[in-house]
């Protein structure tokens, strides 16, 4: 059965949706949804560019909609707006505000009878279900979650909100030295701080305050007032130069023991290396956005995580060959 997906948006994630559902053969792309003069969208070929007015229009049309906005202004409003009309799928990571997001999305998907997912991608999402496993394997233990060296696409959109900033990228350190104790076995405890770093590249506008502009940067609840921040003004040819990558990656960590007297350090580590952040962000959307759908035909109402779609959902494959060839 073929899933038709809209992409709601078409910056670096929506792109990288539109590329990838290509390598799916039951999906099918019906269009993008964007803010912008669909006229001036230069999409792939053979891709239909509407206008995000047009959306309602178009809600018996399409099996899923991918919302491909940022987390800080854009999902909050447009997830639960759009679940009215659509499946959808998003990629929400701000984890302090999840539950809020959940039950906004749960309401308006449920009146509407429509199946939405949030905070898909690989941070929340397939990191999520990797501290899952590990604190269900190893009970007794400490979860540890490193990011990068990469850079964030929410903390980068986050700092490009903040006015007299034209462009930003923000990259998220790990802490070496905390790594390797976690990786020992220690359980050692680590403050949010201790943990990572953050390093920031901001393209101010002409005559804007530098300082002020810092200053929301570092003292921003949820994004970096918890962490070490660095900020480096730079032009905008240095940011195109040096910065205009999108690689990410990071590490999940459960560190516990087994055994009688608990005599037995194990670790289990997930761990991603990512040449593009949406890309990657953009393959794991368009996998579970094919679970969306079956458990949409299946009867499911509301809202849901990555936690409540089963594995064998995300595949094209049947039961009998994921047992042949995967298990």
């Amino acid at each position: 059965m073929t899933t038709k997906i809209g992409i709601l948006g078409y910056g670096n994630l929506g792109r990288g949706v539109e590329s990838e559902i290509k390598k799916n053969p039951d999906m099918e792309l019906y269009g993008v949804f964007t803010r912008r003069d669909p006229d001036t969208v230069k999409a792939g070929l053979g891709t239909r560019v509407f206008d995000i007015g047009e959306a309602a229009s178009h809600k018996d049309d399409i099996d899923v909609m991918i919302i491909c906005g940022g987390s800080a202004t854009d999902l909050p409003h447009q997830t639960p707006e759009y679940a009215k009309l659509f499946n959808v799928v998003d990629s929400f990571d701000t984890h302090a505000n999840i539950s809020e997001h959940f039950k906004n999305v749960d309401g308006s998907a449920k009146a509407a009878g429509k199946t939405a997912l949030i905070s898909c991608g690989w941070d929340p999402g397939m990191f999520s279900l990797a501290r899952l496993y590990g604190n269900c394997i190893l009970p007794e233990g400490k979860d540890y979650t490193f990011w990068g060296k990469g850079i964030s696409q929410g903390h980068s959109d986050a700092i490009r909100r903040i006015e007299g900033v034209v462009d930003a990228r923000q990259y998220t350190i790990p802490v070496e030295a905390a790594v390797e104790a976690v990786k020992s076995g220690e359980q050692p405890e680590l403050t949010t701080r201790q943990k990572h770093t953050r390093e920031c590249f901001v393209v101010a506008a002409e005559g804007a305050d530098k300082r002020v502009i810092e200053e929301k940067i570092v003292n921003m609840p949820n994004y970096f007032s918890d962490y070490d921040t660095t900020v480096h003004f730079v032009s905008m040819e240095e940011l195109k130069r040096d910065h205009s990558g999108m690689p990410h990656g990071g590490s999940v960590i459960r560190s516990g023991v087994t055994g009688p007297s608990n005599e037995y350090k194990d670790v289990i580590e997930y761990n991603l290396k990512l040449d593009s952040n949406p890309y990657f962000t953009a393959s794991v959307l368009v996998a579970f956005a094919r679970a969306v759908a079956r458990l949409h035909r299946e009867g499911k109402k509301g809202a849901c995580t990555v936690f409540d779609i089963p594995p064998a959902y995300l595949s094209p494959l049947s039961g009998e060959e994921l047992r042949a060839h995967l298990l």
